[in-house]
């Protein structure tokens, strides 16, 4: 790879460029949105792809559930007064859906400005429940990385499309994971070959039969997500989020004849590091539903390796590789694969997360509704599913069965106690389930094409500027303590 590095060729180059970003109103997007607001305020038109039924409806959302967010403030307090016409200036929301042909942009002026205009693609969309629905994981996490390279060729002056897949698409692999494209109907367990057009026709075979059979929507749903699970597991994979994600990169490999294509492969992103400002996060991420249920007072014991390294990468850092990278890549022709993460350079252990919490929480306790404070203890370790699996039985299955009982013979009269019991035992044995490949995960990812990024950068003084993406910079414990921790309590633990 030979290309500058400089910072101010970096941001010049994004100076009167057209960029679509599809995924707007997520997590990631808004960092990405934020960043290219902010540091390149010359860009010529930023399109932001909303699923809403019109244009006014996507121009709605936009200012709701983008742009009034934490995350911009700094932007907005820089403009002040000013803020939403240098907005409306620079953004335009178009109303559509990438699970449908032409991204579901149904006005044709649109459409066709976009194919005339685009410059930068960067697709973000997805759907990230690991047990979501089989069809709507396939039509967003498959079939939408189809139809956003097929509506990249239509636009006569593309550069570069940039796809933001996962980590996770390696399934359960252990050692080093390399930067490796995907074959087309490649499987994780080589036990047959792969074929997708099969896949979306299963799920929308299961999904007719449910439908004639008059399943309600709550039955359909769970059905579909069984689906997903079980066929993600045939073929190697732990769940349906980094199966589809997989047969979206298979398509866009197969099918992108000379598109320049980059595949963003971040681990588990978290919280930002430095920009806007240290802290922010939306939604819960990965590794956050245990810090949010352990400061709750509901997790009080866990299935993990403490020696098990956690793959975490800050938000903004995936945002400042996600500009370097296509920038760097721009008129290239070819396919670029980078993971984004901490594993190899700066591998972060989870017996520090477990440490770190307990610490947080022991200092700065989540208050009840009768504002009592809510002690926490050290959480129980089994080092193996089979032995949590044992405990949850005879620390609370079989004791449920006994309420269960008592309720039949006494007339439902402990009807509340025994639903919310068997609810909240029946939550986390499924969430313990669905978390097992990264409990246990034993694989690092390489990272051998963002070090040279990192190295160019570093060669040219910009390790450490505006656009880091270098995890050696981050000491995990106060990171955790006083970046991460604060920020899920502020923004999930509300």
């Amino acid at each position: 790879m030979d290309f500058q590095m400089d910072l101010g060729c970096i941001l010049q180059s994004l100076e009167h460029k057209n960029i679509l970003v599809t995924g707007s109103t997520g997590f990631l997007a808004k960092i990405f949105v934020e960043k290219l607001l902010r540091v390149q305020p010359h860009m010529k038109r930023l399109f932001l792809l909303i699923r809403a039924t019109n244009d006014e409806t996507a121009r709605q959302r936009l200012q709701n559930d983008v742009m009034e967010k934490e995350v911009f403030r700094i932007l907005r307090e820089k403009h002040g007064k000013d803020f939403y016409s240098f907005i409306w200036d620079k953004v335009t929301p178009v109303a559509g859906d990438i699970a449908c042909e032409n991204l579901g942009i149904e006005e044709k002026s649109m459409k066709e400005e976009m194919w005339r205009e685009i410059n930068v693609i960067v697709n973000v969309a997805a759907t990230t429940n690991f047990d979501e629905r089989y069809d709507v994981s396939l039509i967003t996490n498959t079939m939408g990385a189809k139809h956003v390279l097929e509506f990249a060729k239509k636009c006569v002056k593309l550069e570069i499309l940039l796809h933001v897949s996962t980590a996770y698409v390696s399934g359960e692999k252990t050692g080093l994971i390399l930067e490796k494209p995907f074959l087309m109907g490649e499987t994780l367990n080589r036990i047959m070959r792969l074929d997708i057009e099969a896949k979306m026709k299963l799920a929308n075979e299961r999904l007719r039969e449910l439908r004639v059979n008059g399943a309600t929507r709550k039955a359909e749903t769970t059905a579909m997500k069984e689906l997903g699970i079980q066929r993600a597991r045939f073929f190697g994979w732990p769940n349906t989020y980094g199966f589809t994600k997989a047969m979206g990169e298979m398509l866009l490999g197969q099918l992108r004849e000379n598109i320049p294509l980059v595949i963003m492969r971040p681990t588990i992103i978290s919280t930002t590091y430095r920009e806007p400002f240290p802290g922010w996060i939306e939604g819960t991420r990965t590794f956050d539903i245990f810090i949010v249920n352990y400061g709750k007072g509901k997790l009080r014991s866990v299935p993990i390796d403490r020696r098990m390294i956690l793959d975490v990468i800050p938000g903004d850092m995936v945002v400042n590789a996600m500009m370097v990278s296509m920038v760097a890549h721009s008129n290239q022709p070819s396919l670029f694969i980078y993971h984004i993460g901490s594993s190899v350079i700066n591998p972060f252990c989870i017996s520090k997360l477990i440490d770190s919490m307990y610490n947080y929480f022991s200092m700065n306790p989540c208050i009840r509704e009768d504002r009592k404070p809510i002690r926490v203890s050290r959480l129980t370790i089994f080092n193996t599913m089979a032995s949590f699996r044992r405990y949850m039985t005879l620390r609370y299955k079989i004791p449920l069965k006994g309420l269960g009982l008592a309720n039949a013979v006494f007339f439902q009269h402990f009807h509340s106690l025994y639903s919310d019991s068997s609810r909240k035992y029946n939550f986390n044995m499924r969430l313990m389930s669905l978390y097992e490949p990264f409990l246990f995960f034993k694989g690092r990812f390489d990272d051998f094409n963002s070090e040279k990024f990192r190295a160019a950068m570093k060669d040219d003084g910009m390790a450490d500027g505006m656009l880091c993406f270098d995890p050696k910079c981050i000491d995990w414990e106060e990171y955790l303590m006083k970046i991460h921790i604060p920020g899920v309590v502020k923004y999930l633990l509300k």
